[in-house]
C-alpha cells in the first residue's frame, strides 16, 4: 500500500505543521521564526490570526448528512422599492452591527453600485433567510442593500444620505443625491428588479448554514462567524461584540486581531462555548453547529450567568497576558523572537483553562516560567496537530484542553514544591 501511495505521489508528509512552516521560512531566507498561513481582511490584507487547516486525511467529510428535500429556497424577482418597503416596516434584518469594516463600503464603491443601477446593469442576487414572523435576515448582499437605501431612503438604515462620487461613466452626476435626479430616473431606480433567493422558514438551521457557507456572489466568501451573526439574532450578537472590544481582550491579543471579518467575535464565542459546555462533553460532529448552538445558549442566559461569563472572560484575558506576555495564544518555541500569529484553538484552550482556575492558582502561575514549559509542550506533535489541523475533531478538542490543563497543573505543583522547601 505504501509503495502504491508513493507511486501515485500521495506519500503523506510526516513533518509537523510547525516544521513545515519552519522549512517554508528557511526557503524564504527567514531564520528567526516560521511563516504561518494567516487569515485575510475583507480587502485582502493579511491578519495576525493563523488560518486553521482542514484535516489532510479527510477533506470536507459530511458528518451530518441532510435530505436535500429539506432545502426550501424561494427565488423571487422583486423591486428596489419593495425591498425599501420591507426595510421601512422592519421586515428586513440587516444586522446593523455587521462589522466588516466592510460593513460599510467606501463612498466610491457605493456610488458605482448606484451607477450600475442607473445604467441598468444587473447586480448580483441577494440571499436571505426567512424568520418565523416572515421577515428576512439578509445574509449575502448587506452592503449592496445598505448602499441602495443610503441613496434612495437613508432614513431606513439610519445613515447619512449618499452623494455620488468617483463615478466611471455618469460623471455629470458627480455629487448628486437622489433628490437631484429627474423623476424618470428616480422611478427607474425604484422599479429596478433584483433577484432575492429566500431560504424559507422551516429549513433546518444546520442546512441553512451549510447553504450559505457555499455562497460567494459578492466577492469574498462569508466567514462562518459572519453567517452565524446574520442568521442568529439576539443578545449573542451584541455580547460577542462587547467582549471583543474590551481593553482586556485587545491587550491580551497584542492589539493585533482585525475584526472586520468577525474573527475576534468567533474567538470570544469559542471561549463562551467551552465554558458553557465542557470540552469532554463536546461530541463528534459539526463544530460550526456547536458554535451556532452556543450563540443560542448565550441568547438564553440570564443576567447573572452573563455577568459570570463576562467576568471569567476578562479574568482569563488579564491572566494570559501576564503569564505568557506577548506570546499569549500563539505557538512558541524556545528562543523564538518574532511572534507567531494568534491561534484560535490555542486561544480557547488556554483561556478556558485559565478561567477554570482559582485566583490563587492564577497568581501562582504568574510567578512561574509557564512559557518555557509551553515551548516543551509544543514539541508534542500530537498536541501541535490538535491546534493546527482539523481542530473541530472531538479527540483533538480533548487533547488540547487536557494538555493545557496538565501544563498548568504541573507548573502549579512545581511552584508549591519550591514554596515548601
Amino acid at each position: 500500500m505504501a509503495a502504491l501511495e508513493e507511486s501515485q505521489g500521495r506519500t503523506r508528509d510526516q513533518r509537523s505543521v510547525f516544521e513545515r512552516y519552519q522549512d517554508a521560512a528557511a526557503d524564504a531566507g527567514e531564520t528567526d521564526a516560521p511563516r504561518f498561513s494567516v487569515e485575510v481582511t475583507a480587502d485582502g490584507r493579511p491578519t495576525d490570526i493563523e488560518r486553521e487547516e482542514a484535516d489532510d486525511v479527510v477533506i470536507e467529510q459530511i458528518t451530518s448528512p441532510f435530505d436535500p428535500e429539506h432545502i426550501d429556497i424561494d427565488t423571487r424577482t422583486t423591486t428596489v422599492d419593495l425591498l425599501l418597503s420591507r426595510l421601512r416596516n422592519d421586515m428586513i434584518d440587516l444586522a446593523p452591527d455587521f462589522q466588516r469594516k466592510a460593513g460599510i463600503w467606501t463612498e466610491g464603491k457605493q456610488s458605482r453600485l448606484i451607477e450600475s443601477l442607473l445604467l441598468r446593469i444587473p447586480i448580483p442576487s441577494f440571499y436571505a433567510a426567512e424568520k418565523k414572523d416572515g421577515s428576512w435576515a439578509i445574509v449575502d448582499g448587506i452592503q449592496r442593500l445598505t448602499s441602495i437605501a443610503r441613496f434612495v431612503e437613508p432614513e431606513t438604515v439610519g445613515a447619512d444620505p449618499l452623494k455620488l462620487t468617483g463615478l466611471e461613466y455618469l460623471r455629470n452626476f458627480e455629487e448628486a443625491g437622489f433628490a437631484n435626479l429627474s423623476g424618470k430616473l428616480q422611478i427607474r431606480l425604484r422599479e429596478t428588479e433584483v433577484v432575492v433567493h429566500v431560504i424559507r422558514r422551516g429549513t433546518p438551521e444546520p442546512v441553512m448554514f451549510n447553504v450559505f457557507a457555499r455562497i460567494n456572489t459578492g466577492g469574498e466568501p462569508l466567514t462562518r462567524q459572519e453567517i452565524r451573526h446574520a442568521l442568529i439574532s439576539g443578545r449573542a450578537r451584541t455580547l460577542l461584540a462587547e467582549l471583543a472590544e474590551t481593553e482586556e481582550f485587545r491587550r491580551a491579543t497584542g492589539y493585533s486581531v482585525v475584526g472586520d471579518r468577525m474573527a475576534d467575535r468567533e474567538m470570544v464565542l469559542r471561549f463562551l462555548a467551552f465554558r458553557m459546555t465542557s470540552p469532554h462533553a463536546y461530541r463528534p460532529g459539526d463544530f460550526d453547529a456547536f458554535l451556532a448552538e452556543a450563540m443560542h445558549q448565550v441568547n438564553r442566559l440570564d443576567s447573572a450567568e452573563e455577568d459570570r461569563l463576562r467576568g471569567e472572560f476578562l479574568t482569563a484575558m488579564l491572566a494570559a497576558e501576564e503569564i505568557f506576555g506577548s506570546h499569549a495564544f500563539r505557538k512558541y518555541r524556545r528562543n523564538q523572537q518574532r511572534k507567531s500569529p494568534i491561534n484560535k484553538a490555542l486561544f480557547e484552550a488556554v483561556a478556558v483553562n485559565l478561567a477554570g482556575l482559582g485566583d490563587d492558582d492564577r497568581e501562582a502561575l504568574r510567578q512561574t516560567d509557564v512559557l518555557d514549559a509551553f515551548a516543551e509542550l509544543m514539541e508534542d506533535a500530537e498536541f501541535e496537530r490538535a491546534i493546527s489541523v482539523g481542530t473541530g475533531d472531538a479527540r483533538k478538542v480533548r487533547k488540547r484542553f487536557d494538555a493545557v490543563k496538565d501544563l498548568f497543573e504541573k507548573a502549579l505543583s512545581e511552584a508549591r514544591g519550591a514554596a515548601e522547601q
